[in-house]
C-alpha cells in the first residue's frame, strides 16, 4: 500500500473517531491490504492523536481467545496503543456519547515497574518486571461500520480500542496464580460470564510476554509505568446509558463501571 493511502486511511479513521461516524471496512475497499499495512495505518491514526496533545500510556492486547482468532481467521493476537485520553479511573462514569458502538470486556491490567524488551521475554521476566495487576474494563469500539471487521480492519483501527477503566485494587502478580484466578462478570446485577485467566493465551502473563516479544522484533520496548491490557476474559458485552458492569477476579479483587 502506498504511503498516500496509508495516510488517507489513518486520517479517515481519526476523523471517524472525532465525528463518531463509522466508515466502511477497509478490507472491502482494499482487498490486498496486509497486516503490515494495517499497523502502518494504526500508527498514522495514533500520530494524529499525539499531535492533538495526547500521550501514549501503554498497550493493549486483542484477539487473545481462540474463538475470536477463529472468527477473524488468524493464529495470533494483535495489539494497539493506549492513550491518555482513553483512561477512566474507578468511579468515573463513561459517557457512551463519545463512542460509536461500545462493547465492554473484563480483563486484567498490568502496570510495569521496569522496561521489558523482547525478543526472548519469558513469563518469569514479565512477573519480575510488573509492579502490580488490577481488574479493569476495556470498552472497545469500532470506527468500522456495524463491526464488520476482519483482522486488518481492527488492527488499522487501533485494535478497536475505545476507552478503559482501571480498578482500585492492586496486587503483585507474584502473589497469585493469574492462570487459575476465576473471573465473574455481571451486567446490571446479573451474571453474564465466568472464566479464568487460562482463557487468555494460557495465562495473562503469557499474553504480556507475547506482546513484549512481538514489539521487540519491531524495535519497540515496553516501558516502566506502562499500562498493559492483557486481553479479554469475557465475551463482548454491548453497553448503553444506564448500564453498569461489575467484575470480580479471585484473589485480586473487583471493579465496576457505569455508563451514562
Amino acid at each position: 500500500m502506498t504511503p498516500d493511502k496509508i495516510q488517507h486511511y489513518g486520517d479517515e479513521l481519526h476523523a471517524a473517531l472525532l465525528s463518531r461516524q463509522p466508515v466502511e471496512p477497509l478490507t472491502s475497499r482494499e482487498p490486498g491490504i496486509t497486516l503490515d499495512d494495517a499497523y502502518q495505518i494504526q500508527l498514522r491514526m495514533i500520530q494524529r492523536r499525539l499531535d492533538a496533545g495526547e500521550t501514549v500510556v501503554g498497550k493493549k492486547i486483542g484477539v487473545t481467545s481462540q474463538v475470536v482468532m477463529d472468527m477473524l481467521g488468524v493464529n495470533q493476537p494483535d495489539f494497539g496503543h493506549l492513550l491518555s485520553g482513553m483512561v477512566f479511573n474507578e468511579g468515573e462514569p463513561v459517557d457512551t456519547g463519545r463512542l460509536i458502538a461500545p462493547r465492554a470486556e473484563a480483563e486484567v491490567a498490568f502496570i510495569l515497574a521496569r522496561d521489558l524488551t523482547g525478543p526472548g521475554v519469558t513469563a518469569a521476566d514479565v512477573l519480575r518486571a510488573t509492579d502490580c495487576v488490577m481488574p479493569c474494563f476495556e470498552i472497545v469500539d469500532s470506527r468500522i461500520r456495524d463491526w464488520k471487521i476482519k483482522i486488518q480492519d481492527t488492527v488499522a483501527d487501533n485494535a478497536s480500542c475505545g476507552v478503559l477503566t482501571l480498578g482500585g485494587t492492586r496486587r503483585s502478580p507474584r502473589d497469585l496464580d493469574l492462570a487459575l484466578a476465576g473471573m465473574v462478570l455481571e451486567k446490571n446485577g446479573e451474571v453474564v460470564s465466568t472464566s479464568c485467566g487460562a482463557s487468555v493465551q494460557g495465562s495473562p502473563v503469557n499474553a504480556v510476554a507475547w506482546l513484549a516479544n512481538t514489539l521487540g522484533r519491531l524495535g519497540i520496548t515496553l516501558k516502566a509505568g506502562d499500562v498493559i491490557l492483557s486481553g479479554s476474559q469475557s465475551p463482548l458485552v454491548p453497553v448503553r446509558p444506564g448500564d453498569s458492569l461489575y467484575c470480580h477476579v479471585g484473589g485480586l479483587g473487583s471493579t465496576s463501571v457505569r455508563f451514562i
